[in-house]
């Protein structure tokens, strides 16, 4: 068994060695590299996303900035996260009245809060005036730091409709004709998995496509709109990533999802929406390696879409005092 775990921890500094090397080598090619993924992201918010002129940071707040809108609401992939905002309480809208204040399924990405930020998150919490929140250990981290409960809504990305997502899919210059695997890792393919992987590739003749690789030119540029149509054209997506999930759900493809290398915190959104759409049987570690790769049954899935959004809108319609007309 030690020699399992040297083998490993010496397989783990030989990789991360090489990659020191590559991107060592490579390095005017990567800022190329990452100068046209940002051009391909801009290029999609220019054409789908409503932006205004101005940032709001703590060193930058318009003036009169929270009398020239009815409410703010906060909302986005860890925008709770304390490692990633640094302990900020801009994201949470303390630059408006408290009314105004609106939460739509913020995540955190951590299952507690380090002791340094509990004052600051207590105080930021409490002056929210409308909560909720993306998965269930923000809803429990809220419970315990202030009492209040928060209901845990999806991710706005599965507010639209499947064929919403497809009006705006690509397809990318290089995809495969043929038929492919796709993976999207953010912490990179675990060891443990490498194989299964590679299997299934060999006995079903797959291409290979990897998405979010720096390594791999083409791919790497990859936009939303390509991303979206690679996961709906694809036999089979392996992927750590929550969006990554999210999308196979939306899409109803063959998915198999993997926790994070070194971010086992984070994997909390992924196991409250696995949770939500009874498919906990995509996680790696449920999989059955040789009969359950491409066998996925998504007709549950509709109905329980249907009520997580008329909750979610309910939601929404509550805190921005909306009534119904009919």
């Amino acid at each position: 068994r030690m020699n399992n775990i040297m083998n490993m921890t010496l397989r783990k500094m030989f990789i991360i060695l090489k990659y020191k090397i590559w991107f060592k080598k490579n390095e005017n090619e990567i800022e190329e590299r990452e100068k046209n993924r940002r051009k391909t992201f801009k290029i999609f918010t220019l054409n789908y996303i409503k932006e205004t002129n101005y940032t709001v940071s703590d060193k930058n707040i318009p003036e009169n900035l929270s009398d020239r809108y009815d409410y703010f609401i906060a909302g986005s992939d860890q925008v709770w996260n304390p490692n990633y905002n640094f302990g900020s309480s801009i994201y949470f809208l303390t630059f408006t009245d408290k009314h105004k204040r609106i939460a739509y399924a913020p995540s955190f990405g951590v299952s507690e809060i380090k002791p340094e930020f509990i004052e600051n998150y207590k105080d930021w919490i409490f002056g929210m005036h409308k909560l909720s929140v993306r998965e269930d250990y923000g809803a429990k981290i809220i419970k315990e730091l202030t009492g209040r409960d928060a209901p845990v809504l999806v991710d706005p990305t599965l507010l639209l409709t499947k064929e919403k997502w497809l009006a705006i899919a690509k397809e990318a210059d290089n995809k495969p004709k043929g038929k492919y695997l796709l993976t999207y890792f953010l912490g990179g393919i675990p060891d443990n998995y490498r194989k299964q992987i590679k299997g299934i590739v060999k006995e079903n003749r797959l291409e290979v496509i990897n998405l979010g690789d720096i390594r791999e030119k083409e791919t790497y540029i990859t936009g939303p709109s390509e991303f979206i149509d690679y996961i709906n054209d694809c036999s089979v997506f392996c992927t750590d990533s929550f969006h990554g999930a999210v999308f196979s759900i939306l899409l109803e493809k063959p998915f198999i999802v993997f926790e994070r290398i070194g971010s086992e915190s984070m994997y909390s959104r992924i196991e409250t929406l696995l949770n939500k759409f009874n498919l906990n049987s995509r996680e790696a570690e449920n999989i059955s390696w040789e009969e359950d790769v491409f066998k996925i049954d998504f007709s549950h899935v509709p109905e329980i879409l249907e009520f997580e959004r008329k909750k979610s809108l309910d939601y929404l319609k509550d805190a921005l005092g909306i009534k119904d007309t009919n």
